[in-house]
């Protein structure tokens, strides 16, 4: 792949902002307009594969494990990369949004690992995106620090012991309208992947450790195919070794449940575990089937990871991981300490259950959502590996799980009742407000609430409107109060804003497969001809 073959102009739409020089130079934009030439066309063609997938399964083809891929799950002789430098020990990772104050937080945090999430935990915003990678560079360097308007200094407590970082770019099916190529918008996932690399993987590399993802939303294994040539070129054209990139992908989607293995196999070089996401893959399930009355699912607080299916996920992953040498990790408490005593021993007794059933299961780590979960998390998996650093020699050869275990949805089922129809409604709108203002990740009743929670909360409104487990008058009535309950409690929301997304992607007849596009680009795009370009 010549360099002269991928160069692509990258204009810079968005407006300036502080210390944005310092990553949109002329060179880190003409590494992501590469990139953008290079994969644009592919990831347009994958998308469009993913509405036929999305089309013959609504038509009743069956889901199951592929054919034609059965000699690479057969096959006992591959294994994926060695742990790289950083990965060996997972026990604990914290997840969050790139800005200041997290990103100190999460550094200062004593977990093991640090997802820098682009993809659910931020508001695209403009300055987020940009301001992320700044801190980004900031925290490779060891030079971030905050202060609040209060007056409250945010510092580097162990500036020479911070956990290993990983970035969470956003998914393949979004844009980065503030930067365009040839006439288009840059797919957002280049942006997120292509700026961080440009400018902290020699860094990281000189530091002992490496340029480290988590890839969210993946179908299936052409689209892992996809990022593992993003990565051979994108080492390629910085003069780094192949091998060095590591990635963990988050099984979020039912598509992809049933392509664990190959997702692996596709990414061996640079793979580096699978990961649970319980939101966005209830979200993925109603998405995929929600038309039909047997995956008519109750509230998402009865969904816990103890449903038969649920629980099929997390055995085959588990199960899939050790048989090829990759970490398993758990899934996100989301739990946040209110500092009241009753209700942060509820919360940390229901976080220690998990992560206990994580652990016996044979996770080899597990995320949290706030700093004050970690030493509980680190505790648990400390008790069961017992000096080790994993536990990748538990094969779990006892797991056998099918494609009608992963779709076994009718045990879970029974109506919502009012109070879960009224919090998903709260949660979507607490949720859209926040994102409005440049929130991505924001406490709602208890929880950490990113993306993946509005998500599957609007989809299952969408749900029961549609099966008539509710009546729209109710859920019209219900959105009026929470407006009104949302209004008083955050007179800076702009709820006229909140109402139209929460319409647009609920109500509808048919399901918008994400809120994010089309909300964003409705609120979020701030943009203008701007003057940083990268070389034609």
């Amino acid at each position: 792949m010549s360099s002269s073959a991928l160069a692509h102009r990258v204009d810079v739409l968005g407006p300036s902002g502080h210390r944005h020089d310092e990553i949109l130079t002329p060179a880190a934009l003409d590494f992501v307009g590469r990139l953008a030439g290079a994969f644009g066309e592919r990831r347009k063609e994958l998308l469009k594969e993913r509405r036929r997938q999305a089309l013959r399964l609504a038509a009743g083809a069956p889901l199951d494990f592929p054919m034609v891929t059965s000699a690479v799950r057969e096959d006992p002789g591959w294994r994926v990369a060695p742990p790289a430098p950083g990965l060996t020990d997972r026990r604990v990772e914290i997840a969050g949004p790139p800005d200041r104050r997290t990103t100190i937080d999460a550094l200062n945090s004593g977990a093991r690992v640090w997802v820098a999430d682009f993809a659910d935990a931020t508001a695209p915003t403009w300055d987020n995106i940009v301001g992320g990678q700044l801190n980004l560079l900031d925290a490779v360097e060891r030079r971030i620090d905050f202060t609040t308007p209060e007056g409250t200094p945010y510092r580097l407590a162990e500036p020479d012991r911070l956990p290993t970082l990983m970035v969470r770019p956003r998914g393949w099916h979004l844009t980065e309208d503030h930067l365009e190529a040839d006439g288009e918008p840059v797919p957002a996932a280049l942006v997120d992947f292509g700026l961080y690399f440009f400018h902290c993987a020699r860094r990281q590399i000189d530091a002992g450790r490496g340029p480290y993802f988590s890839l969210p939303k993946l179908e299936n294994r052409y689209e892992a195919r996809l990022w593992n040539d993003v990565f051979v070129a994108a080492q390629d054209l910085l003069g780094i070794p192949r091998g060095t990139v590591r990635a963990t992908v988050l099984i979020e989607t039912i598509t992809a449940a049933v392509q664990m293995e190959e997702i692996l196999h596709e990414l061996r070089e640079h793979g580096a575990g699978l990961g649970a996401g319980r939101c966005d893959y209830l979200f993925s399930l109603i998405k995929t089937f929600g038309h039909r009355t047997d995956f008519l699912l109750p509230e998402r607080a009865r969904l816990t990871t103890t449903a038969p299916f649920l629980h099929a996920v997390t055995e085959l992953l588990v199960r899939t991981c050790h048989k090829r040498g990759a970490h398993a990790i758990g899934g996100t408490a989301a739990q946040v300490p209110s500092g009241e005593p009753d209700a942060d021993r509820a919360a940390f007794a229901a976080v220690r259950l998990d992560k206990e059933r994580e652990a016996e299961d044979g996770f080899d780590g597990s995320r949290v959502a706030h700093p004050g979960l970690v030493p509980l998390c680190r505790e648990v998996f400390d008790a069961v590996l017992d000096g080790r650093p994993h536990q990748l020699d538990r094969t779990r050869d006892d797991v056998a799980v099918t494609a009608a275990d992963l779709l076994s949805t009718r045990r879970v089922g029974g109506p919502p009742t009012p109070e879960g129809v009224r919090s998903n409604i709260a949660v979507a709108l607490g949720y859209f407000a926040a994102w409005l203002h440049g929130q991505g990740a924001v406490a709602l009743d208890g929880l950490m609430a990113d993306a993946a929670t509005a998500e599957i909360a609007r989809v299952q409104i969408w749900q029961w409107l549609r099966h008539r487990v509710v009546d729209r008058e109710t859920v019209l009535r219900l959105l009026d109060d929470e407006l009104a309950a949302l209004g008083a409690a955050y007179p800076w929301a702009d709820l006229d804003a909140a109402r139209g997304i929460f319409e647009r992607c609920t109500l509808a007849v048919e399901l918008p497969q994400f809120f994010t596009p089309d909300a964003g680009a409705r609120h979020l795009v701030r943009s203008h001809r701007g003057t940083q370009d990268g070389p034609g």
